[in-house]
C-alpha cells in the first residue's frame, strides 16, 4: 500500500454554536472534536496531517499534534474550496492517497479509516467514499450505485435533487472520502462555483471522475454514528450522550461495573480495569488509567492520572498525578498535579496535595496541605499540618524521612528536613532541620495565672455598666 495523508477540514466557525471559539474545538467527552479526528487518523497509521483552518485557527493549533501543519481557509466558499487550500500540501505528497476528513464529524474512527483504505486500494478506485447504511436518511446526500457493478458509484445526489425512488435508498455521504492524489489535484483545479451558493464542492469530484472515466467507490458501514456531527448546543448535547455510551458500553464488556449511570461522563481515552465500579457522579477526563478492584466515587473527578489496583477515591478530584496500589482518598480530598502516591497511603478529609510524594503506607487523614515536599513511608500526619512552602517570591521543598510523625496544627516552613523517626510536638512551627529520632518542640510555654478570670469579669462587667450596655 502506499503512504497515505489526511486533509482535515476545520475551518467551520462556532457562530450556530454560540461560541467565540471555532466549531472544530467544541468538545466531545472532554475533548475537542478536531482532535477525535486527528487521534484516529495516527491510530490508522495516518501521519501525515494537514488542517484547514479559518478564525480563531491560533485555538485549533493550541490543541493539534506535533505532526499536524495547518493552512488558512481565508474565506469560506465551500468544501472543494477548503481543500484548495492544501493544494501545496498534496503537492509534496504526490504518489499518496489522501484522506479528507471533517473536523466535526468525531465517530470516523481508525478501524472505519483502515478498512475503506483496503477497499480503496483493492478496487484500484481513485475516489472512495465512506458512506454509512442509517434508517432515516433524510437530509442527506444519497450514493447512487451502478446497477450492473454495484461496487461502482456514479454519483451522489443531495437531497433536494433526489427523486421520489432515490429518496428510498439509506446509503448516505459521510463527507469523507479517501483520493489518489494526482487524481485529487487535477479534479481540484476543474471545479466551478457555478451553483446557486456559489460555492466549490467536494462532491463535485464525484462527477469529474465519472465524466472521466475514472473509478468511484463506495465503502459502505452499518454504523449509523458515522455521519454525525454537531453544528448547535443541541448537537453537540447529542454527540456526548452517544459517545459517552459508546464508552460506557466499552468498559461493561471489560469487566467494569456501573450501578447508576447518574452524572457518569468518560472520555474515550480511559482504561478502566476489572472489578472496579464506577459510581455515580464520576468524572475521567484526558487520558486516564485506573487498575482492578477499584471504587472511584461517587462524586469523584480524575483528570490525566494513573490510579492502581484496589482503590478507594470519595468525592475528590485528582489532577495529572499517579496513585499506587491500595491507596484510599477522600472524602473532600485534592491531588493537584504533579502528586504521586505509593502503595497504602491515606488522603483522608479535606487533605490537599500538590506537587508532592508520599511513601508507602503514609497517612495523611485530614485537614492538612502538603505542597512541594517529598513525605517517606510509615508517616503519620497529624490534623492540620501545614507545609509552608511559598514565601510570596518562589517556592520552597522540604523533605520528611520514613516513620517520623507530625503532630496537629504543626507548620513546616520550607525548606527543611525531618529525619527518620523524628517526632514534631503539635502545635510546633518547625523552621530548622530536625535530626532522625529527635522530638521537635517549638511553641511558646504555657502559662496559667491563677483567678486571672474572675478579675477580668469584674473590669468588664463594669466597663460595660458604665456605658448603659
Amino acid at each position: 500500500m502506499k503512504e497515505t495523508c489526511a486533509v482535515i477540514l476545520a475551518a467551520g466557525n462556532g457562530t450556530r454554536m454560540k461560541s467565540k471559539y471555532p466549531k472544530a474545538m467544541a468538545e466531545v467527552l472532554f475533548k475537542p472534536m478536531i482532535n477525535w479526528v486527528t487521534d484516529w487518523c495516527i491510530k490508522a497509521g495516518i501521519e501525515k496531517i494537514c488542517v484547514v483552518v479559518g478564525e480563531g485557527a491560533q485555538h485549533i493549533e493550541a490543541v493539534l499534534p506535533q505532526q499536524c501543519v495547518t493552512v488558512v481557509q481565508p474565506q469560506r466558499k465551500g468544501t472543494g474550496h477548503a481543500v484548495m487550500m492544501a493544494v501545496d500540501f498534496i503537492k509534496e505528497n504526490m504518489g499518496s492517497d489522501i484522506v479528507v476528513l471533517n473536523a466535526d464529524a468525531p465517530f470516523i474512527d481508525n478501524h472505519i479509516l483502515e478498512q475503506s483504505y483496503r477497499q480503496h486500494c483493492e478496487s484500484g478506485a481513485q475516489i472512495t467514499v465512506i458512506t454509512a447504511q442509517i434508517a432515516d436518511p433524510k437530509g442527506y446526500g444519497r450514493i447512487i450505485r451502478d446497477g450492473e457493478d454495484n461496487d461502482r458509484v456514479i454519483g451522489i445526489v443531495e437531497e433536494k435533487d433526489a427523486s421520489s425512488d432515490q429518496k428510498k435508498i439509506n446509503e448516505v455521504n459521510s463527507g469523507a472520502y479517501w483520493f489518489e492524489s494526482a487524481f485529487l489535484l487535477d479534479a481540484l483545479g476543474r471545479l466551478d462555483c457555478n451553483n446557486k451558493q456559489n460555492e466549490y464542492y467536494l462532491t463535485d469530484t464525484v462527477k469529474i471522475a465519472f465524466a472521466q472515466g475514472k473509478k468511484v467507490a463506495a465503502c459502505r458501514c452499518e454504523n449509523e454514528n458515522l455521519v454525525l456531527g454537531a453544528n448547535d448546543r443541541a448537537g453537540l448535547l447529542k454527540l456526548n450522550k452517544i459517545a459517552n455510551q459508546i464508552v460506557v458500553d466499552r468498559l461493561l464488556d471489560d469487566g467494569v461495573n456501573f450501578y447508576c449511570m447518574d452524572g457518569i461522563v468518560i472520555s474515550p481515552d480511559v482504561v478502566v480495569g476489572r472489578d472496579t465500579t464506577i459510581a455515580p457522579g464520576t468524572q475521567l477526563k484526558g487520558h486516564v488509567t485506573i487498575g482492578d478492584d477499584c471504587v472511584i466515587g461517587p462524586n469523584t473527578i480524575i483528570d490525566n492520572s494513573e490510579i492502581g489496583d484496589g482503590c478507594t477515591i470519595h468525592s475528590s478530584l485528582i489532577e495529572q498525578s499517579k496513585v499506587g496500589n491500595g491507596v484510599k482518598i477522600g472524602p473532600n480530598s485534592h491531588l493537584r498535579p504533579n502528586s504521586v502516591l505509593a502503595d497504602s497511603v491515606k488522603i483522608g478529609n479535606f487533605v490537599e496535595i500538590k506537587n508532592s510524594t508520599l511513601g508507602e503506607k503514609t497517612s495523611v487523614a485530614h485537614l492538612t496541605y502538603i505542597g512541594d515536599s517529598d513525605f517517606g513511608s510509615h508517616i503519620n500526619v497529624g490534623c492540620g499540618v501545614v507545609t509552608v512552602n511559598y514565601n510570596g517570591y518562589r517556592k520552597f521543598r522540604s523533605k520528611v524521612a520514613d516513620n517520623a510523625f507530625i503532630g496537629c496544627n504543626t507548620n513546616l516552613v520550607s525548606p527543611v528536613n525531618i529525619g527518620e523517626g523524628a517526632y514534631i510536638a503539635a502545635g510546633s512551627t518547625i523552621t530548622n532541620d530536625v535530626e532522625q529520632q529527635s522530638l521537635a518542640i517549638a511553641r511558646a510555654r504555657q502559662v496559667n495565672k491563677e483567678h486571672w478570670v474572675e478579675d477580668y469579669r469584674e473590669k468588664e462587667l463594669a466597663i460595660k455598666a458604665k456605658q448603659g450596655k
